[in-house]
């Protein structure tokens, strides 16, 4: 056997487990939830009836699909926007600008990634109560006068409601992420531009980006795919999809149908939608975001 031929046996003892892992838990998944989105059936009988794309069609006439849609990418906009800008603010301020106690501030804003989904929804849901939460309670003291506004209980509210929690939970992992970066880049190019009269805010745009643009477009990317994929489980402990769908998003109500109604081949059609939407999404984020990479020589 040849030295080429050893190098890519080597290679491959450390591929195949991984590929096979990934078609056993990835690609059959969805391939076996194409083949059920193709038929009418309740997830617990043995006759399926074979019905073609019906499933599909009728989600283009279900008002619910359009709404979960807007609804998902509302969330996903919303949670890149306010994720991105309050990580890249704390990265930045607990790397260039040195503040004391860093460690501490970089725990604090961590640690809603430890905890739960669960517990983070239950807390929030105890943070918006209409009679003892603290929001309304605030309000109370600083209008004078007592406010029990339905934060989770009306349509007008309840979707706005689900993003402070959302933004909340993802801001730490990403500061972290964007503080590794920041902190690859090296001392002497921010001395350079200080030299020559570069103030922060130039520093900021002018390296700074430039060099941890990567970072920010695998954050993004993240944001989307776990916000279109993961909103399920924040809606489902805070609202249930309510009040009157207002904060129905695609991966509950797959939920709803395949658990709760039993259509489990409507449920696999949304799936199959969720993952072409994923698919779609990010590639149009990859062409928007991109830019010549800049290397450090």
């Amino acid at each position: 056997m040849t030295a080429a031929w050893k190098r890519r046996l080597f290679i491959a003892s450390f591929v195949w487990p991984t590929l096979i892992l990934f078609l056993v838990f990835t690609v059959y998944p969805v391939l076996r939830g194409l083949h059920y989105s193709l038929f009418d059936w309740s997830g617990s009988a043995e006759s399926m009836d074979y019905i073609g794309l019906r499933n599909f069609k009728d989600m283009a006439s279900d008002p619910v699909i359009a709404k979960a849609i807007r609804n998902d990418y509302f969330l996903v906009f919303s949670k890149i926007f306010g994720i991105m800008l309050l990580a890249v603010f704390f990265a930045v301020a607990l790397t260039r600008l040195k503040l004391r106690g860093s460690k501490f501030y970089r725990f604090a804003f961590f640690f809603p990634n430890v905890m739960s989904v669960v517990v983070i929804g239950v807390l929030w849901r105890f943070i918006y109560n209409p009679k003892l939460g603290i929001l309304n309670g605030l309000l109370s003291e600083t209008q004078g006068k007592p406010v029990e506004t339905p934060w989770l209980g009306d349509s007008s509210y309840a979707l706005l409601a689900l993003l402070p929690p959302a933004i909340w939970a993802g801001v730490g992992f990403f500061m972290i992420l964007l503080i590794a970066g920041i902190k690859g880049i090296p001392e002497p190019l921010y001395e350079s531009a200080q030299i020559d009269g570069a103030r922060q805010w130039k520093q900021f745009w002018h390296i700074t980006v430039p060099l941890v643009w990567e970072q920010i477009k695998v954050s993004i990317v993240l944001i989307m795919l776990t916000s279109l994929n993961g909103s399920f489980a924040i809606v489902s402990v805070m609202t249930e999809g309510g009040p009157d769908n207002a904060t129905q998003v695609l991966g509950y109500y797959l939920y709803q149908m395949g658990f709760k109604q039993y259509h489990m081949g409507y449920a696999s059609a949304i799936g199959i939608v969720i993952l072409v939407l994923s698919l779609v999404t990010t590639i149009m984020l990859q062409r928007i975001m991109k830019r010549d990479s800049v290397e450090l020589s």
